[in-house]
């Protein structure tokens, strides 16, 4: 053991270490993993090892050769009340299809693929038929399953069962993205507080019995509590260094905590390298880092320490945020002044001690109702702040270092410089950019310089909501493109024009018209219908015309139509001699009258008319604008069986380029031409 202790104390640079592992952790997450299942099999038998239902939707995860998430309608109430009652741990068979799942078609939103491949998941499961096999479950899933249904039965099951076993699925809609806008959802999930918390009182409960002895039983419970907690990122990192600061301790190894920090990061990104992409697992090893690297500048009074604590947190995790949401509440270092005590030493206590005393549960139902009515009333001012690239990054962590260490406030100054130039580095960038957006069977598209944006079109609602795996909710086409605004530095839509009021192009106007400023919308030239009226009701400005940067012109036939699709706004653009034409629904018949009235020659881009329809795209159109590039917006095997073949082979001169295929599709502009870019499935 002191030659152990030697080598330990030895001067080695257990940073150097950690970059070393998170080296070889990057390498290994970017070599594909080979799955032991293929698209073949039809069916898989394992554990059952989380599930949730959502309406009709029994969405699960499943253990056999490996994790494979699925989802399964269910049919009757029968059938959904025999879901309810099933047991995490049971054994059970499911029949369906495999497939893999996708990436993210529009730029800079959520990765579906890549999220589910860091929790080692390879295939996605529709499910035909799920046959429980055992219904037996070992001692630990009895433990587990006893737990939650215990917590199931309290009114402030939400919040236990977020503070207790990490699961949010419990808590009322839309409360935790109430904190989340607050900035302090990060208090909502259990850290290394809690883990201390837990191992004191169950310390506290074994009394004199010899530490050796406590500190082993401790160990094990918490190893089991990553069991309960389903492996949640921050609980493995807190149970992790709590473990490792205990072994220092204990056998004296007498090295400094930042370098025990090291060693525990290191420790966990060795038995799981993809853990370095798991974002509770970034902001809680950052937080915690710089907490114990500079807790010499944390002194003064319990308000001094609190608002340097909140202000490290904030400063240190600040780009993780920004990369991860594209906003920040610059006051969140302000509410996290009520909270983190509130948290530390009301909330968390509280339902460790309504968890034991059921009777407290009113009680504690009543703080928390007190604390979201306080939350209700506390700051917000969100501020979008586009995605920063590595170098930024590097930079304002490099600047962050010296404030920290050398408190020179020039460096503070420096860092908001950082900030602001990434915010509004659209500004500098003279390109123009078209965007085709992937929103299934519909039309959604951008065209953007510096801050105006002319958006055409916003995809439908009704057919097209998709399920989000990460939140089980679903949610809008729109809500991804305006994350991807944000993304890129935009704050909102200047003139949105709807080409016509068919529901798969003008469907999600009003969901996007309630969440980004929309300042001007145009609609068609025919009378309006149900959908174009219920736009016009919330208000928007509702013009003829919107004086650009841009440079564009409606085309018009000269004739009303007595259908939706003839009356389609037909939108040319011409961009440093790029011509772009977005055609909508128009048919042929309007087509032919627009050829009358314009003299069209050569495009590069055609949008092409009714997502491939053949009642739109006549040879004579085509052979009057000759495309270089068709775009086609359509969704994956739609049933109208979108685009036909007639139309791809009277477009076989152009390059053709689909959404169902090819995902979204980008092309930047600039006075020396242009570049493609596309987003594939």
């Amino acid at each position: 053991m002191k030659k152990l202790r030697i080598i330990f104390q030895y001067n080695y640079s257990w940073l150097i270490l950690l970059l070393i592992i998170l080296c070889v952790s990057f390498i290994r997450c970017i070599v594909p993993c080979q799955s032991k299942y293929n698209l073949d099999d039809k069916s898989i038998e394992g554990l059952l090892t989380d599930y949730k239902i959502d309406g009709n939707k029994f969405i699960f995860i499943v253990k056999g050769k490996e994790l494979v998430k699925g989802t399964y309608y269910i049919k009757t109430e029968e059938e959904k009340d025999e879901f309810s009652n099933l047991k995490l741990g049971v054994n059970i068979r499911i029949n369906g299809e495999l497939n893999e799942p996708s990436n993210n078609t529009i730029p800079n939103t959520f990765n579906y693929k890549k999220y589910l491949y860091y929790m080692h998941i390879n295939y996605v499961m529709s499910a035909d038929e799920i046959i429980v096999i055992d219904k037996k479950t070992d001692i630990f899933y009895y433990i587990k399953n006893s737990l939650i249904n215990y917590i199931s039965s309290f009114k402030s099951k939400g919040y236990l069962a977020t503070f207790i076993i990490g699961n949010k699925n419990m808590l009322d809609d839309g409360v935790y993205e109430k904190y989340q806008d607050l900035g302090v959802s990060h208090v909502f999930a259990i850290s290394g507080m809690h883990v201390s918390i837990l191992a004191m009182v169950i310390l506290k409960l074994m009394g004199k019995i010899k530490d050796s002895i406590k500190y082993g039983i401790v160990i094990l419970f918490l190893l089991f509590y990553l069991f309960i907690t389903n492996y949640v990122a921050s609980v493995v990192r807190s149970v992790v260094l709590f473990i490792c600061l205990y072994l220092n301790k204990r056998f004296n190894f007498n090295l400094k905590t930042i370098d025990v920090f090291y060693i525990a990061i290191s420790i966990i990104l060795i038995i799981d390298p993809f853990m370095m992409h798991n974002i509770g697992f970034i902001y809680s090893s950052l937080v915690s880092y710089s907490l114990i690297r500079y807790s010499f500048i944390i002194k003064g009074n319990y308000f001094s320490k609190c608002l340097k604590i909140s202000l490290i947190a904030f400063m240190v995790s600040l780009p993780v945020t920004v990369n991860s949401y594209y906003r920040i509440n610059i006051l969140s270092f302000i509410n996290n002044l009520f909270f983190v005590p509130a948290i530390s030493f009301v909330v968390y206590p509280g339902s460790l001690i309504t968890l034991i005393v059921k009777p407290f549960d009113n009680i504690y139902y009543f703080i928390m109702e007190f604390v979201e009515l306080i939350s209700s009333h506390l700051f917000v001012l969100n501020v979008i702040i586009p995605k920063m690239n590595l170098f930024a990054v590097i930079v304002y962590y490099a600047l962050l270092y010296l404030f920290l260490n050398t408190y020179n406030k020039k460096y503070l100054v420096l860092m908001i410089v950082v900030i602001l130039i990434n915010k509004y580095k659209y500004l500098l960038d003279d390109r123009y950019y078209i965007y085709c957006m992937d929103v299934g069977q519909g039309d959604s598209g951008l065209v953007i310089h510096k801050d105006d944006v002319i958006m055409i079109d916003t995809g439908g609602k009704t057919s097209y909501q998709s399920e989000s795996w990460m939140i089980g909710k679903k949610y809008y086409y729109t809500d991804n493109i305006i994350t991807f605004l944000h993304s890129i530095g935009e704050t909102d839509i200047d003139f949105l024009i709807i080409s016509h009021g068919d529901n798969d192009h003008i469907g999600e106007a009003v969901h996007l018209i309630e969440n980004i400023k929309v300042k001007n919308v145009k609609l068609n030239m025919g009378s309006y219908n149900k959908a174009e009226y219920e736009v016009i009701n919330t208000g928007v400005k509702v013009v003829d015309y919107y004086d650009s940067k841009i440079n564009y012109q409606f085309l018009y036939s000269g004739v009303i139509y007595d259908n939706e699709n003839d009356n389609s706004l037909v939108i040319y653009f011409d961009i440093n001699g790029f011509k772009f034409l977005s055609m909508g629904d128009a048919s042929t018949i309007s087509e032919k009258d627009i050829m009358k009235r314009y003299n069209l020659s050569h495009v590069n881009l055609l949008k092409v008319g009714h997502h491939g329809s053949n009642t739109s795209s006549s040879i004579e159109f085509i052979n009057k604008i000759n495309p270089s590039i068709a775009l086609i917006s359509v969704g994956k095997n739609n049933k109208f069986g979108h685009p036909k073949q007639s139309v791809l082979d009277i477009l076989n001169h152009s390059k053709i380029l689909r959404t169902d295929i090819d995902g979204s599709i980008e092309i930047a502009i600039n006075k020396n031409g242009y570049k493609m870019i596309t987003y594939l499935p």
